[in-house]
């Protein structure tokens, strides 16, 4: 077999090891959640209070509570795109970033 090139395809999805299914692409997936939660943890501290709103959905939400809708929307989003559309998966993607877009601005 070989080698994959780097940020190749096959290096993405390549195997870290035997157990579970960790690849590059859920450990940069996982490390994109813990740093997004660090980060609205860290703009908690310096700017207390999230600035509760009420969105167009009539839902009065902080910051904190978008990051999750966002986050919980976006999985579903992929799952269905999986179920429906299979891969590749950028147009799920584009689905996710719109949605993330539209908790933080609208909701």
């Amino acid at each position: 077999m070989a080698d994959p090139v780097l940020f190749s395809e096959m290096w993405w999805t390549e195997p870290l090891g035997t157990w579970m299914a960790w690849t590059r692409a859920t450990v940069a997936l996982f490390l994109f959640i813990f740093a997004s939660i660090a980060l609205m943890g860290l703009r908690e501290y310096m700017r207390p209070g999230g600035y509760p709103r009420d969105g167009i959905l009539g839902l009065r939400t902080t910051r904190g509570d978008r990051l999750f809708l966002g986050l919980l929307g976006s999985a579903f989003i992929m799952l269905g795109w999986l179920f429906f559309a299979g891969t590749p998966l950028w147009g799920g993607l584009g689905l996710c970033i719109g949605w993330i877009v539209f908790c933080f601005a609208l909701i």
